[in-house]
């Protein structure tokens, strides 16, 4: 079974507003054994909605429309599917005690444009909306379903959860789909490629494989579509099991996670504590860390020494280390990490120094230059990184790689064993 979303807005076209409700729905309707073939994003205007709904009705079982269910004059949605399905408007007495209840509870008028989102499509069903004004409408043509939502998103969600697809579980299921992510740190995409090119090859016919490269991170994404998602799950397994004995060092979750939370659950697990000592990334790193619930279990704080004077006064990275190697080396990263670690009492620390940009490289410090360092009990680790020079993708590369190179340490128990 094949879906068509079509997204209706002016502000998506024009930046102003991220259409997360696609994303969204494609999403979800893979947990239904539906595929979405196409997004389409259009603006609020009579013809275009017209042809949208006319070509995603040749291409696909299910049309899934969000925008425009509103009750001012930019809102169109609902008379281009009158136009469309041939339908009138007709008041929905159910939908219009619901408008009179909603402004009710708020203690506000209700304008006779408010009425009027009661009137539906005579040829539709009306999906009552208990968060907003604007019902869904539900047609069925022939085989054909085509579901009309709002746009705010938590009134589309609602909708969808507790009335759109509840109905199209109930529809004879075609296929499953089944998707499994590997997440991978510290190899670039192409690199990656070479190194599992023979596995790549052998995969399945049925098994499709895809690189999603983002900063820092690449997420390999194993899909798989049949009939029996039993066999489907195996069989992704399997090919994942093949795969860890080929880059071990270079996988560090699946699916969702983060490694962000990767970390917090491997410190918890030994009952280990953290501290960061930060430059370049100006406090990105603990930000991260403590954007995870929990986080306050194993991660003890963060100094953010921006200037050389605040990595000698509080971490005690000396003036002649400074001199001798300048404030990017390997040097100073290693004794902010001791230096935090001692301060704070963390059984483990980050260091991290470098030129984030756009300015302040050189022929033998280029912009994107990090040192990072892992301070354990009785293990010190560094690595030096060559990024790129951007600024912002520098920090948010630098601190995933910084967290990377602290679950490696702690895996491979480098320093110390889990504390009693």
């Amino acid at each position: 079974m094949r879906a068509c979303i079509i997204s209706i807005g002016e502000e998506l076209l024009i930046g102003q507003t991220v259409n997360t409700n696609a994303a969204w729905i494609a999403s979800s309707l893979n947990e239904l054994g539906i595929e979405t073939i196409e997004i389409i994003v259009i603006t609020d205007k009579h013809g275009e909605i017209l042809r949208a709904l006319r070509e995603c009705g040749e291409r696909a079982d299910i049309i899934l429309i969000t925008g425009g269910l509103g009750p001012t004059r930019d809102d169109v949605t609902k008379h281009a599917l009158c136009d469309f399905f041939d339908s009138q408007l007709v008041i929905d007495q159910q939908i219009l005690e619901d408008v009179l209840q909603y402004f009710k509870k708020l203690g506000r008028h209700v304008t006779d444009l408010n009425r009027e989102q009661a009137l539906v499509p005579d040829k539709a069903e009306a999906l009552r909306n208990p968060y907003g004004t604007a019902p869904g409408l539900w047609f069925k043509e022939g085989e054909k379903i085509f579901v009309a939502m709002p746009g705010v998103p938590y009134e589309m969600k609602e909708m969808v959860k507790n009335q759109v697809f509840p109905r199209l579980r109930k529809l004879p299921r075609q296929q499953y789909i089944v998707h499994k992510s590997v997440l991978t740190q510290g190899i670039g995409e192409s690199a990656l490629a070479d190194k599992i090119s023979g596995w790549e090859d052998d995969l399945p016919k049925a098994i499709q494989l895809a690189y999603l490269p983002s900063m820092g991170i690449v997420k390999l994404r194993l899909t798989a579509k049949g009939q029996n998602k039993e066999q489907l799950e195996e069989d992704i397994a399997n090919q994942i099991s093949k795969l860890k004995t080929l880059i071990p060092e270079y996988i560090w979750g699946y699916d969702d996670d983060t490694l962000e939370k990767a970390v917090g659950v491997l410190l918890k697990s030994q009952n280990a504590t953290l501290a960061t000592a930060e430059s370049c990334t100006g406090g990105h790193i603990a930000h991260i860390i403590t954007s995870i619930p929990g986080s306050s279990a194993y991660f003890k704080g963060s100094i953010i020494a921006y200037s050389n004077d605040v990595k000698m006064q509080l971490l005690n990275v000396t003036a002649n280390v400074l001199e001798d190697h300048g404030a990017v080396s390997e040097q100073v990263a290693i004794a902010m990490a001791q230096g935090v670690k001692n301060l704070i009492g963390s059984d483990y620390a980050i260091g991290i120094t470098g030129i984030a940009g756009p300015d302040g490289g050189s022929a033998e410090k280029p912009v994107g230059t990090t040192w990072i360092a892992i301070a354990g009990k009785n293990k010190m680790v560094s690595r030096k990184y060559n990024f790129a020079d951007n600024r912002e993708r520098n920090i948010i590369r630098a601190s995933r790689s910084a967290l990377a190179l602290l679950k490696t340490t702690v895996m491979t128990r480098l320093d110390l064993s889990p504390r009693a």
